[in-house]
Protein backbone atom coordinates (compact mmCIF):
# COMPACT_ATOMS: atom_id res chain seq x y z
CA UNK A 1 0.00 0.00 0.00
CA UNK A 2 3.05 2.01 -0.75
CA UNK A 3 3.75 4.50 -3.29
CA UNK A 4 4.60 3.62 -6.47
CA UNK A 5 6.48 5.21 -9.14
CA UNK A 6 3.81 7.12 -11.04
CA UNK A 7 2.41 8.53 -7.75
CA UNK A 8 6.08 9.27 -6.30
CA UNK A 9 6.19 11.19 -10.33
CA UNK A 10 2.81 13.15 -10.03
CA UNK A 11 4.22 14.28 -6.95
CA UNK A 12 7.16 15.65 -7.51
CA UNK A 13 5.43 17.40 -10.49
CA UNK A 14 2.74 19.44 -7.97
CA UNK A 15 5.85 20.20 -5.80
CA UNK A 16 7.64 21.50 -9.09
CA UNK A 17 4.61 23.56 -9.95
CA UNK A 18 4.47 24.98 -6.55
CA UNK A 19 7.95 25.77 -5.60
CA UNK A 20 9.65 26.36 -9.33
CA UNK A 21 12.65 24.54 -10.54
CA UNK A 22 15.16 27.07 -9.37
CA UNK A 23 13.91 27.45 -5.63
CA UNK A 24 13.96 23.86 -5.50
CA UNK A 25 17.35 23.29 -7.21
CA UNK A 26 18.66 26.24 -4.11
CA UNK A 27 16.53 24.16 -1.47
CA UNK A 28 18.88 20.83 -2.52
CA UNK A 29 22.12 23.09 -2.41
CA UNK A 30 21.24 23.69 0.75
CA UNK A 31 20.67 20.45 1.92
CA UNK A 32 23.37 19.07 0.48
CA UNK A 33 25.78 22.21 2.79
CA UNK A 34 23.66 21.21 5.48
CA UNK A 35 24.55 17.72 5.42
CA UNK A 36 28.13 18.44 4.89
CA UNK A 37 28.47 20.56 8.03
CA UNK A 38 26.41 18.07 10.46
CA UNK A 39 29.14 15.38 9.25
CA UNK A 40 31.97 17.23 9.36
CA UNK A 41 31.00 18.33 12.53
CA UNK A 42 30.46 14.67 13.99
CA UNK A 43 34.06 13.92 12.35
CA UNK A 44 35.41 16.74 14.41
CA UNK A 45 33.78 15.90 17.66
CA UNK A 46 34.86 12.14 17.07
CA UNK A 47 38.57 13.45 16.82
CA UNK A 48 38.31 15.18 19.57
CA UNK A 49 37.32 12.79 22.24
CA UNK A 50 39.83 10.08 20.70
CA UNK A 51 42.97 12.84 21.67
CA UNK A 52 41.05 13.33 24.82
CA UNK A 53 41.05 9.85 25.44
CA UNK A 54 43.92 9.08 25.00
CA UNK A 55 45.03 12.11 27.18
CA UNK A 56 43.53 10.62 29.86
CA UNK A 57 44.82 6.78 29.73
CA UNK A 58 48.28 7.80 30.85
CA UNK A 59 48.64 7.10 34.34
CA UNK A 60 48.93 9.99 36.87
CA UNK A 61 51.17 8.39 39.82
CA UNK A 62 51.44 5.35 41.50
CA UNK A 63 49.78 4.02 44.76
CA UNK A 64 52.19 3.42 47.58
CA UNK A 65 51.41 2.12 51.07
CA UNK A 66 48.12 3.77 50.65
CA UNK A 67 49.33 7.35 49.22
CA UNK A 68 49.27 8.99 45.90
CA UNK A 69 52.81 10.21 44.52
CA UNK A 70 52.50 11.55 41.82
CA UNK A 71 55.66 10.41 38.93
CA UNK A 72 56.96 14.43 39.42
CA UNK A 73 57.65 14.20 42.63
CA UNK A 74 59.24 10.83 42.37
CA UNK A 75 62.04 11.76 40.00
CA UNK A 76 62.98 14.88 42.30
CA UNK A 77 63.58 12.39 45.23
CA UNK A 78 66.12 10.85 43.03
Amino acid sequence: MGFGVSELLILLLIVALLFGTKKLRNMGGDLGSAVKSFRSAITDKDEKEELTDANDSSPQGEVIEGKVESSNEESSKN
